[in-house]
Parts: structure tokens; sequence; C-alpha cells
């Protein structure tokens, strides 16, 4: 690969942009796609949206004055050629290491990072929220909120575009269209925006009908007002305008001198406004253009072959391969099986499902409240539907599942994966919060499995429930044990001793178990897998207290009304003997880096335990003899 950018180097600010020629913006553009996959090639990250947005990204910062003018991106995966052009460029390096920066967007890593992101569907509402501050702070500078078409499936989108239109916000919305979101786009809103994208019917029929009617004096009125009916009928135009905005394109998202010159032309215009662009993710990589699902997010890999350097873990799976395999044996047991995914087919492990029963699989779009609702519909109609979402995601949908679900008290399980450390997506997707708040609602049964077998078992307990239940699992490898396929359940409520100790015990929630048992192995500790957050073993809680002195609940949830929280609050309904220390997350913000360091930051790991263990004990005992 090139390691002399003789134009990229140039670049240390977006200020550095407004001097270079046409021709050197070119050159750039052709620069930053390959230092992009280069540099991503080494790290991993997130990779072929951005390359799908590199020529958008010159263009704005070229005609736009950045950090002044505000540029508000959606969900992060399309930033890396912003980070770089802003000063950061250097520092891609350590991109999602430990220490080092985002691979989403955040405020506090650069001015130019005007709203944080790793959400999908957000920047249209921040946009509008910055051009409201602007008027009222009597600031002239321009505002852009950059979306692609797979946010548009989102409601909250519409609902910003709707306010927007209303109170004719001066916004400008770029549509960067690659008909892609994570997985492959769904529903009507993607079928519309499709339908004809290339623009050279609409562009031909404008064109002769000019030619025709503009002939006639008398009728040039109604020439103008075929070509804004055409245009409603065959471009998205239509739909938007309807919402109080001014439709511009389609236009290239690839012609950087193109996009520079339409800006430049909607620069100074008033009123809500959007540009829709046609991009295609993976642009100049093209391994990642034939397949964009596959280098969406991607490990280091090597640049000519496009495979992973990583190796793969022998024996072992994923616990979402677990899920995979799990799902796709309960399918085809049970006919009333649906399965429903708000864009997560690959990452929640359904690609098998979807093409073995098509039927009942039912991706949604980046639309998470939609996704618990229409399986309220879905079981009220007589199936018994399953929700494959990540930990991080279930908590954009929290007023459904109360609404919908738990006050009807409908049955449908929920599938929670990358619950607890997530690793390199950092704070946006840490599933650290998901006890805390399921734990609280009525009828539910919450499990934490602490290996594959018992996530196998608590998968079919779950589906064979009548009400609701949730599984959560991590991201990452099992443990590698042979799994056994049937479709066994096990007692709810019920927590299992897997070694005996004596005055130190572990009440231990989640596959953390597996660290504990090390510990537990050097201190001679009781541990419990305690399987259920809900309903808690309370027997087992009474019994552990009248035969230990000390008692550690472990997490990898927040310690604020987590699962410790819960064992305590048996203990003081018992008015048990109380030496209860509760080891989780902490009250943070938990920032990105890999499992492994955070897990150790946070005293998560195998020394952090023993160290936490030892500190109590070691002050108990102290308090005892001075006593």
């Amino acid at each position: 690969m090139n390691e002399d950018y003789k134009i990229l180097d140039m670049i240390s600010s977006p200020a550095n942009l407004k001097s270079l020629t046409r021709n050197e913006i070119l050159v750039l553009s052709e620069e930053l796609r390959e230092f992009i996959i280069e540099s991503v090639s080494k790290t991993g990250g997130h990779l072929a949206a951005g390359l799908g947005t590199v020529d958008i990204t010159i263009a704005l910062h070229y005609v736009y004055d950045t950090p002044r003018d505000i540029l508000v991106w959606d969900i992060g995966h399309q930033c890396y050629p912003h980070k770089i052009l802003t000063g950061r460029k250097n520092l891609m390096s350590s991109l999602r290491k430990k220490d080092g920066i985002s691979g989403f967007l955040k405020r506090n890593e650069s001015e130019y990072d005007s709203f944080g992101a790793g959400h999908s569907s957000t920047s249209i509402s921040a946009a509008v929220g910055y051009e409201i501050a602007s008027k009222i702070n009597k600031q002239n500078n321009k505002i852009i909120a950059i979306i692609g078409d797979g946010g548009l499936t989102a409601g909250m989108a519409f609902e910003a575009l709707g306010h927007a239109g209303g109170i004719k916000s001066d916004i400008l919305v770029i549509l960067n269209d690659n008909e892609m979101s994570i997985s492959p786009n769904v529903g009507a809103i993607h079928k519309y925006l499709t339908k004809i994208l290339t623009g050279k019917t609409f562009s031909s029929f404008k064109e002769s009908g000019k030619k025709v009617l503009s002939k006639v004096k008398a009728i040039e009125d109604i020439a103008k007002k075929v070509e804004n009916q055409a245009k409603g009928l065959i471009t998205p135009g239509l739909l938007f305008e309807e919402l109080g905005f001014k439709y511009y394109g389609p236009t290239d998202g690839h012609d950087v001198n193109g996009l520079i010159d339409v800006l430049k032309n909607l620069k100074n215009k008033t009123g809500p406004r959007i540009l829709h662009v046609i991009t295609k993710k993976g642009k100049g990589y093209k391994l990642a253009e034939q397949n964009p699902i596959s280098y969406h997010g991607v490990t280091p890999f090597d640049i000519k072959t496009g495979k992973p350097r990583s190796k793969k873990v022998d024996n072992k799976l994923t616990y979402t391969q677990i899920f995979s395999r799990w799902i796709d044996q309960a399918a085809s047991i049970d006919e009333k099986l649906v399965v429903i995914t708000p864009a997560m087919r690959e990452g929640s492990g359904l690609v098998e499902v979807e093409k073995k029963y098509p039927e009942r699989y039912f991706d949604v779009g980046i639309a998470e409240q939609h996704a618990i609702t229409l399986a309220g519909g879905m079981t009220c109609g007589g199936l018994k539907p399953i929700i494959a979402i990540y930990s991080t995601f279930l908590q954009r949908a929290y007023d459904q599942l109360i609404h919908d679900i738990v006050v009807q008290d409908l049955n449908i399980l929920l599938a929670i994966d990358r619950a607890g450390i997530v690793g390199a997506d950092g704070e946006t997707h840490q599933g650290i919060y998901d006890i805390s708040f399921l734990r609280i609602l009525p009828k539910i049964v919450l499990m934490t499995p602490s290996n594959e077998l018992e996530m196998w078992k608590m998968l079919s307990t779950g589906f064979k429930h009548d009400g609701l239940a949730a599984v959560r699992y991590p991201r990452g490898y099992s443990q590698g044990q042979d799994i056994n396929l049937d479709h066994s359940t096990i007692e709810i409520g019920k927590a299992k001793i897997v070694q005996k100790g004596n005055k130190i015990a572990y009440l231990v929630f989640g596959t953390l178990l597996n660290i504990v048992k090390k510990v537990a192995k050097k201190n001679g500790a009781t541990v419990v897998d305690m399987r259920f957050v809900k309903p808690l073993d309370e027997k087992m809680i009474i019994d552990i207290s009248n035969t230990h002195d000390y008692i550690f609940t472990v997490e990898d949830n927040v310690i604020l009304g987590g699962a410790g929280t819960a064992v305590n609050e048996v203990m003081v309904k018992y008015s048990l003997k109380n030496n209860l220390i509760t080891i989780g997350v902490p009250d943070k913000i938990i920032p990105h880096g890999s499992q492994e360091e955070i897990l150790s930051e946070l005293g998560l790991d195998q020394l952090g335990i023993e160290k936490t263990t030892n500190d109590h004990v070691h002050n108990m005992v102290e308090m005892t003899n001075k006593k």
C-alpha cells in the first residue's frame, strides 16, 4: 500500500482543504480511501460504510466552515473519513483500542464531533435542536445532518423530519443512500427510495418534455407542472416535500467535485432541505463493494485476500453461533416459532434461519419499538415470537416492553446478545444496564447462562415458558463444551452450587462464573451459579447466608439496581446476616478497549475479584479485632 500520501499528509484540519485545486481534491479522495483500507486492515473496525462516505465528507468540509458550521453524523460507522480530515489521521492506529480514539463520534474527542452517535437515526433530531439553539443565540451558522437510508427505517427520523418541516427549520439533511443498513434494508420506505434512483428515466422524460413543450410559449406553465408531477411520481421527492422539505437529487455521491458544486448551491438556500446522495458501500475496495455486509465491521485482515489475520479459536463457538444453532433446531420442531430482528440478521446469527424459514423470519429494520409491539400482536394471534436483539438496542424499546408486553402479560422470548462488556464498540454499545431495567418488570423470567450448555437449556426454558422470558448472553466465545442438542428445560428460579467451600461464598450471575471458579479454587470458597436474576432462588440465598461469613455477588451489569441489589433485597426481607459485597460494573460510563482490558480495569478479572475479596475479609477481621 501507499506509504506516501502526498495530498492527505497535507491535511491537518478542514481548513487545509480550502486551498486545494479540484484535481488535488480528486487525488485526496483516492488517497483517503486507500489510507482507510490500510488503517482498518491493521486495527479492525467499521470499513464499508466509511469508504462510501469519503467524497461527501470531503465536499462537506470543503464547502462549510467546520466546526463553526455543524455536521451531525448518524450512527458513526461512516465517520472515519471525518475523523481523518479533522486532525486524527495519526491517531487511527489507536482506533477502538483502550485509551485510543473511538470508532464512533465523541464530543470530548474533538470539537468537530458535534454530537455523539452510536445508535441509529438520531442525527436529524440533534440537528433540529442545534438549529433552534442557533436562532435563539443569534448565531449565523449552517446545520447539516447526514443520515443513511437504513436510518430512515426508524420512526425517530420521521418524527424529526416532521418537526423540522413544521417549524421550517433551516437545516440541510443529506440522505446517504447506499441501499444498505447493517443487514440488507427492508420495508416500504426502502422500496420507495430505490424505485428509480439512477435518475435516467426522470432526466430523459424531463428533458424531452421541455424540448417539445417549451416551443409553445402558451403552455410553458404546463411543462413545469408536468415536470413537478413526474418528479413526485418517480423519485422520493414527494415524500419529503409533504413533510415540508425541499428535495434535491438524487445525485452521484462519488463525484466529489460535483458534490462540491451542489453543496455550494445549497449552502445559501434557507428552510428545510434534503439532498439525496447515491453512494456505494465499500467504494474503492473491490471485496467490500462485492460483499458490504461482511465488510461492515471487520477484525484486522489481509488487504489482498480479505481474510482475517486472527486465528479461529479451536473447538469454540461464539454465544451468537450457539443461539443460531438453537433457533434453527427449535424452528424445525415448532411451526409456531417466529423470529424478529431489528436489522441485525448477521449480528444475531439469523442468516440460516431466514434461508430455511423465510415465512417465519421478520427483519423490521432499525425499528426496535416496532419489533416489540409486533411480537405482542403475533403472540395474541397465536404465534410464539422470539426477538433477537442486542442489549444496548433493547434500551430503545423499553416503553413498548412495559406497555405492550408486560401489562398484557404476553408470551415472548427475548434473546439478548452482547450483554455485559462488549469491548471495542465502547460506551454506546456496552450491554451493562439490562439486568437493572428488566428485573423490575413483573412476572419476567430473567436468565443469565454461565456457559453454552446452560444457555441452550435456558433458551428452551424461556421458549416453553408462558409469559415474558429473557436470556442474556455476552459477545465472544463460549467454553468449548459439547452441546446436548435436546430441548430439555431447567426449573425456573433454581440456582445450583458448582463448588462447595466455607466462610466465603460467591453468588454469580452469568459467564463471569468461569473466572470466579479460579478464584474460589485458591481461597476455598463456595461458588453458586445463580442462573436466574428473577425469580431469585431465595432459599439458596437464605442457606448461604446462614452458613457463610462473607457473601460476594458477581455480575457484568451495573451494580446499581443489578442482580447484587436483588440479593441484598432478599437478605433485608428475611433479616439475614448481611455481610454482602456486590461486585459488578461501577457507576460510570465505560469506555472502549478489549473485553479483557475493560474487565481488568473494572476489577472483574481474576486478580480484581481476588483483591476485592481479600481486602474486604481483611478489613472485616481488623474491625472485629478492634471490637
